[in-house]
């Protein structure tokens, strides 16, 4: 099971680039990110090497964040893989509050 990491930051020119930093500088991969917003603040999840350090280095920063569990599945690569397994859980009664689909740099 892998850990997200979850983070409240304003929506202002920059500001995604000032937290990036804070991950460059500790060292930290980001895997994949999905960033939503609204007029003044925004929520930005990410999946990254070290999970602990990030959200300890982004709280050093001042930044809110926190850590929740999240699944990861591999996919193939042939059309309807997705719809099955999104079949499979509805069929168990999951439900999914974030969905990342990341590509496969190793096989691009």
């Amino acid at each position: 099971m892998l850990n997200q990491v979850s983070v409240f930051a304003e929506n202002t020119k920059g500001a995604l680039r000032k937290m990036t930093s804070v991950l460059a500088d500790a060292n930290i991969n980001i895997y994949t990110m999905l960033a939503n917003d609204s007029a003044e603040f925004g929520i930005i999840r990410l999946i990254v090497t070290n999970p602990e350090l990030a959200v300890s280095k982004l709280q050093e920063a001042g930044y809110q964040c926190h850590m929740d569990k999240v699944v990861a599945v591999e996919m193939g690569d042939t059309p309807g893989c997705l719809d099955k397994i999104l079949d499979s859980l509805r069929q168990a009664n999951i439900s999914i509050d974030y969905l990342y689909i990341s590509y496969n740099r190793q096989a691009g």
